[in-house]
């Protein structure tokens, strides 16, 4: 039929058909969509051009070309807003939520989701629900959550049931397949992939079945079946080349990497390895990136080739800053969130301004409940690992020539640099939820300040740019002051600076400004010759998650929280921060503070050593690595540390032997710190007085009132090893 002749009716035809081939013959299904696209703009119809653009957002998506695919989705949304449809603001919102929960902006994958999967449950648009539920159980699955994974992939198959959709329900089977690997059940997942190629095979959906060769793949790998394995991964990488589908050959190449690597075929192993690393970086697939580096780190250190391991080690890190950057902090509508959401169907019938208003209501009242579940969780979850890997480098670094020291002290300052990154997320929230308090003692403010500047030496040096530190001679040594958030401010400042910089140099100044008495007031100057800060994005520039897109790129990267957490740590000293910027010469960040000039008493470091000698501490952490690196810490002060592998352990051992004091982990299997310590403290046993301080990776833990009375202290992981010290002398 000629174009001149269709009518609306024909479109919709074109985009049955569009959306019916998407799964054997992508490539034909945009250029029917494409023909549907251009019919509808023809006929000015809005709906169908929306309906035409979603469909090609969705196919785009799928093909990995993300930009493309969101710009499209935007379109259609505009069109829909003019028509008052949410179905296909909904259906839109589905598309960019997979383009960036396949990339590295979970946060927005997941609130886009949220949001269309709300109008899908309102209209029982039990097709699209099931879409949706198999996209929210990735999301759940990449953050660790398998529980909730779990429930949302088995959301999605009986959603797709309601509709006899199998092609959906085999959708939803495959990644299942692969959480119950993990979980050891490994019959059960050979049997759901089974079903899932099955279902392929006979629907004709050829890109689906790659996934559930893979997910078969993956069975027959952990049962060592590796021939099996090798054919099946084969199958779906010839698949997902032919179908350009650039996520599935990310996955495929990065998993037969590591079959190689099982195999011994380390060559192999290196070249798709490799191949998966650039091509996930070239088309932002976060996911299998991290993962290639740290298989990559493995293998180069099995073969003994330090330099290239601490290569990739340091690349794995940085990459899982990424991952783990400001977004990820506001991952907090859980599954807890849709079970309330479905509350407010009831009041559909309502005028949609109403039910506007109800959301966003409801919304802000889980947000402090949700938020601190979540930051609990994955505090304690990253933090932990961290622990041991900047305690031992601090405990090497003391043994090991300077060659090794190098290496060594690059390891620290990648994890240094992504433990950074997760303080910036946690004590964002502190500051923003008003909980942030000022710690001032006597410290030496010149040493802080050079120990920060030389942290940030090799930073600029790799950069080929100066640095610079000058302090006014009449500014005193020590003053009382908050050293944890004062460093936090200089060091965000020249991190940025430095960041932007390229050419010229980076200088930190301070100048005495005002003397009165025992105060003075110091301005702090940090100066950079860098792209400076466009004059449109200047009222911006303090909110969080923010970064000019026109001086940010790739290599710049970032949370985008550092200067909100500049701002609030610095009104928290009842101060002020300020800037000049000029495009293309620089900028300047200043700000005042009044401090408090003090004296600290020289101690003899010898002689405090020597106050926990011959102390016996009860150490409960059910982490083996950190329970090893916390005891030999101890050690090295005379302290003997008895471990408890969780709280049972540590109420048993309590009830038989007297203790100095007892480190608690919070977070352990069989019985939690926190019961722990209330059990130890109200029993009777011959630790009831004894000091026991929370040890924990979990920075929520202290915010349990509740619970405070019972501890001592709350102390941190990674571990503070001067505060650790100053906090067990205090008691002893």
């Amino acid at each position: 039929m000629s174009d001149r002749f269709m009518g609306s009716h024909d479109v919709m035809s074109l985009l049955h058909n569009a959306y019916s081939s998407r799964g054997h013959n992508l490539k034909q299904s945009i250029v029917v969509a494409g023909r549907a696209l251009a019919l509808s703009r023809k006929r000015d119809d809005k709906q169908l051009i929306g309906k035409s653009l979603n469909l090609l957002s969705l196919f785009y998506m799928i093909r990995g070309e993300y930009k493309r695919s969101l710009r499209m989705a935007k379109d259609a949304i505009k069109y829909f807003e003019q028509l008052d449809d949410e179905r296909g603001i909904a259906d839109a919102k589905y598309n960019i939520a997979g383009v960036y929960y396949k990339t590295d902006n979970y946060h927005l994958g997941l609130v886009n989701l949220m949001d269309s999967l709300r109008v899908y449950r309102k209209h029982n648009d039990y097709h699209n629900e099931a879409r949706a539920q198999k996209s929210l159980g990735t999301i759940y699955e990449y953050f660790g959550d398998r529980k909730n994974a779990i429930r949302s992939y088995t959301g999605a198959i009986d959603a797709a049931k309601k509709v006899k959709d199998i092609d959906l329900i085999a959708n939803a089977y495959n990644p299942l397949s692969g959480i119950y690997l993990k979980m050891d059940k490994v019959q059960l997942a050979m049997k759901i992939a089974g079903k899932s190629i099955s279902i392929k095979t006979k629907s004709g959906d050829i890109r689906g079945l790659a996934f559930a060769l893979y997910a078969r793949a993956k069975v027959y790998a952990a049962q060592q079946n590796w021939s099996a394995a090798e054919i099946d991964f084969r199958k779906a990488l010839d698949i997902h080349y032919q179908m350009g589908e650039r996520l599935g050959l990310a996955m495929v190449y990065c998993k037969l990497g590591s079959l190689y690597t099982k195999t011994g075929q380390f060559e192999r192993a290196k070249k798709l390895l490799d191949r998966a690393l650039r091509f996930s970086t070239k088309y932002n697939i976060i996911y299998t990136s991290f993962k290639s580096s740290y298989q990559l780190y493995r293998i180069y250190k099995q073969e003994g080739d330090t330099q290239r391991s601490l290569e990739y080690l340091e690349q794995y890190l940085h990459q899982k800053e990424t991952v783990i950057n400001a977004q990820t902090q506001k991952v907090i509508e859980n599954y807890e969130l849709i079970n309330r959401i479905e509350s407010t169907e009831k009041q559909a019938q309502m005028d949609k301004e109403r039910e506007r208003i109800t959301q966003n209501q409801q919304r802000a009242e889980e947000a402090a409940s949700i938020k601190q579940n979540f930051l609990s969780t994955m505090s304690h979850e990253i933090r932990t690992p961290l622990n041991a890997v900047i305690t031992i480098s601090s405990l090497l670094a003391e043994r090991v020539d300077d060659e090794d020291k190098q290496l060594l002290d690059s390891l620290k300052f990648a994890a240094n640099n992504l433990l950074l990154i997760i303080n910036d997320i946690l004590d964002f929230t502190k500051l923003d939820t008003g909980k942030m308090q000022l710690e001032q003692r006597p410290s030496n403010l010149l040493k802080l300040l050079k120990n920060l500047s030389n942290t940030y030496d090799n930073m600029a040096r790799s950069k080929g740019i100066e640095t610079s530190l000058h302090v006014d001679d009449r500014i005193a040594e020590v003053y009382e002051f908050d050293e944890a958030k004062i460093s936090q401010i200089i060091n965000n400042l020249i991190s940025n600076a430095i960041k932007f910089t390229d050419v010229g140099k980076v200088s930190v100044d301070l100048k005495l400004v005002n003397s009165t008495g025992e105060f003075d007031t110091i301005k702090f100057k940090v100066t950079d010759t860098g792209v400076g800060i466009p004059s449109e994005f200047f009222d911006e520039m303090f909110n969080s998650f923010t970064q000019p897109k026109s001086v940010t790129t790739r290599k710049q990267g970032g949370s985008g929280l550092g200067l909100a957490i500049v701002k609030k740590l610095v009104e928290l000293h009842q101060s002020n921060i300020h800037f000049t910027s000029v495009v293309g010469k620089g900028s300047c960040f200043y700000f005042e503070l009044r401090l408090k000039k003090a004296g600290i008493k020289k101690a003899d470091r010898g002689k405090q050593l020597n106050r926990l000698q011959n102390k016996v501490a009860l150490l409960a952490d059910d982490n083996m690595i950190n329970a090893m690196v916390a005891r030999k810490l101890l050690s090295n002060w005379g302290v003997t540390a008895e471990h408890a592998i969780n709280g049972v352990d540590a109420i048993e051992k309590a009830a038989n032997k007297t203790f100095d004091f007892i480190l608690m982990d919070i977070h352990m299997p069989e019985m939690n710190g926190f019961d722990a310590t209330i059990h130890i403290r109200n029993n009777h046993n011959p630790n009831t007085h004894t000091p026991i301080f929370a040890l924990t990776a979990d920075v929520t833990a202290e915010h349990h009132q509740e619970y405070n009375t019972y501890f001592n202290g709350f102390l941190r992981k990674p571990i503070e090893i001067e505060k650790l010290y100053e906090a067990l002398a205090g008691v002893s």
